[in-house]
């Protein structure tokens, strides 16, 4: 192949997909012995400009793969440029002795990176974390066959099929079936939705200095009418109430029997008898 190709501007996804999915066709596929003897030179000797001529080889490749993910609404341009990354990866760990073609090695690579891309960008919010999400995230919608849910029958055979539970496809389906909502999206005259957007019902007042200032006013007359209602209370049933409710070491009603010389049963009505008195007060 020629050995003079350069990386130009018609190279470059983004800038213009039509011209750099013609300019990759026309690159010359390799024959089985050039590219073995690529792969040896870039395996043995580093030789850097191998790896390019095997990676340009194959972008045509990337492109076919690309398309059949057009329908996750992501930009075909992107798309590709994920799936080259994959590709260099495969170029990087292709190994010639295995026997094997690097298009056949290569489609893993490419997919993965792919994959990634899609599940990274096709909602805000992740739709599939952990890997068997993810496998049931693509391998559904390739067994959907309509653009209605699923009904029970289906579900069933789809989940036969990827080896989960119902509700499993069910929990996914519902997922892939939302939408992404802007956090402060505008409401106008001809927006019947924009009431909706979660800043309308998600604002934090905590912070407010209004409702901080009364938070503070609250607590500090809660104290001080707690602290005026104990005071009211005679000396045993303050120290019950202190070791029984506000110390770090709660005492029980037999310990506090014991040191008072009572029982339990009496310690456990003067404890209700103070907390009436502390309520009483606190609601004065």
């Amino acid at each position: 192949m020629g050995t003079e190709l350069q990386l130009s501007h018609n190279l470059v996804p983004g800038a213009n997909l039509e011209s750099y999915i013609q300019t990759v066709s026309q690159i010359p596929v390799l024959s089985v012995d050039e590219e073995q003897n690529l792969a040896q030179r870039f395996q043995e000797h580093g030789d850097i400009e191998a790896a390019r001529q095997m990676v340009l080889s194959h972008l045509r490749f990337v492109v076919h793969i690309a398309r059949s993910y057009s329908g996750y609404g992501l930009a075909q341009a992107d798309l590709i440029q994920e799936g080259n990354v994959g590709l260099m990866k495969a170029v990087k760990r292709f190994d010639p002795g295995y026997g094997v073609r690097l298009v056949s090695f290569a489609v893993h690579w490419i997919k993965a990176e792919i994959h990634e891309f899609i599940l990274r960008n096709w909602r805000i919010v992740k739709v599939a974390t952990t890997k068997a999400q993810r496998k049931l995230f693509f391998n559904l919608r390739s067994s959907k066959k309509r653009l209605a849910w699923l009904n029970n029958d289906e579900t069933e055979a789809v989940a036969k099929d990827l080896g989960v539970e119902p509700k499993v496809v069910r929990e996914m389906e519902g997922r892939m079936a939302s939408h992404d909502m802007a956090f402060d999206a505008p409401t106008d005259d001809d927006d019947e939705t924009g009431w909706q957007a979660p800043v309308h019902y998600l604002d934090d007042k905590r912070q407010d200095p209004a409702t901080q200032l009364e938070q503070a006013d609250w607590s500090q007359d809660s104290s001080e009418r707690l602290g005026h209602a104990l005071s009211a209370l005679d000396e045993r049933s303050q120290d019950i109430l202190r070791r029984r409710w506000l110390g770090e070491n709660k005492a029980t009603l037999h310990e506090l029997a014991d040191e008072y010389g009572v029982s339990a049963e009496r310690i456990r009505q003067l404890e209700k008898n103070a907390m009436k008195k502390i309520r009483t007060s606190m609601v004065a």
